[in-house]
């Protein structure tokens, strides 16, 4: 039974953000075709009286300083030196970040496998401390790693260049659900939904300023969070406080809920900026949600020629939403239009496949 350590998300069974997400999926698939599969985690951050937590699957938690700026690096140098200890016949270590690390895990004949994820080296949230820190990662990652997984083209093109390496491109996937029940209070196709981590490169300063102009016909729901508190945070309880049409529901965890309130918005702004194929848009498009998308060359990449894109400014912002929401007949178009994509694209079946192979290969190494 060939074995495989995880690092470098929240662990198992964890609802943060796309890593987690993808973990969620890929754990059990590996299960299933005879892995032996241990997944490190941060304390508190997994639930492991979750009902669908596969029990195949061990969850080994580590230590680490719980902060903005260290949380990653540190959770990551402990993770690895247990998986080093451990010796798993390989690792999937998912952002460079990591990439400090690999040559320990070489050291004791662990080949790694890294989900490269985004630029970070480019997010507004990181000092130029933190950006440097992703940046010389990211070349311990280009020299040490043992296979890479890059979740868009572009990603994939800006390491061919910038770093000289080669790796595998394997995007996010998204679950088509049911038809669920539309969410308490709102209608079907009659309310404007934003689903975004707080950070500037989310757009969500840009998308905040347009609320007011939106919420004067439509209802607003806002999900998300900074993480850390900050004006952001506060920005958005204030439009929440003063205007009835505005809910903040802060972060959720709940799929079924996210689910619903994609299957059934009426538009779903995207605004992300920096990073590859975003996992909020693929489950989005998969929900069916018609989407209005920053104008970036990754969303660009996702939502292919049928996507509606704007620049990142609050009055065009607020007026294509408007324009979208008073044609439900386009609404319709888009939504079909964005399943179909997910469908054929970013089938959750495929993606654990490709990750399994590419393990597997190097496992056997």
């Amino acid at each position: 039974m060939p074995s495989v350590a995880v690092i470098g998300t929240r662990g198992y069974p964890s609802y943060y953000g796309g890593f987690e997400t993808a973990i969620r999926k890929l754990a059990p698939y590996l299960a299933d075709n005879g892995w032996d599969v241990t997944v490190y985690g941060r304390p508190g951050s997994t639930r492991l009286d979750d009902p669908d937590k596969d029990g195949r699957v061990t969850t080994r938690i580590t230590k680490g300083l719980e902060s903005k700026s260290l949380s990653t690096l540190s959770y990551g140098l402990s993770s690895s030196f247990d998986a080093a200890r451990h010796r798993p016949d390989v690792a999937l270590v998912m952002n460079v970040a990591n990439g400090f690390y690999l040559p320990l895990l070489r050291s004791r004949g662990v080949p790694s496998l890294v989900n490269v994820d985004g630029l970070e080296w480019e997010r507004a949230k990181w000092g130029p401390r933190a950006r440097q820190v992703f940046r010389t990662g990211a070349r311990f990652t280009a020299k040490w790693a043992s296979g890479l997984v890059f979740d868009a083209r572009a990603i994939e093109s800006h390491w061919n260049e910038h770093f000289g390496v080669e790796g595998r491109f394997i995007p996010y996937g998204g679950d088509v659900p049911p038809m669920m029940r539309v969410p308490e209070g709102l209608t079907h196709r009659g309310y404007v939904l934003i689903v975004a981590r707080f950070v500037p490169e989310n757009s969500v300063p840009e998308f905040f300023q347009a609320v007011p102009a939106i919420a004067a016909k439509y209802p607003v729901v806002i999900v998300g969070s900074a993480g850390y508190g900050g004006e952001l945070d506060a920005t958005a309880a204030d439009l929440a406080a003063t205007n009835p049409s505005v809910s903040w529901l802060g972060h959720v965890s709940d799929d079924g809920l996210l689910l619903s309130l994609w299957q059934h918005a009426g538009v779903y702004f995207h605004g992300h900026s920096v990073g590859g194929t975003n996992p909020a848009l693929v489950q989005a498009m998969a929900a069916g949600a018609p989407v209005l998308a920053r104008d970036t060359v990754y969303n660009r990449e996702v939502l292919g020629q049928n996507g509606v894109f704007v620049k990142a400014d609050p009055d065009s912002i607020a007026t294509s939403v408007l324009q979208m929401m008073s044609n439900a007949r386009a609404l319709d178009t888009a939504s079909k239009a964005n399943l179909g994509r997910a469908e054929k694209h970013y089938a959750w079946a495929d993606i654990c496949g490709s990750y399994e192979e590419s393990l597997r290969m190097l496992a056997a190494c």
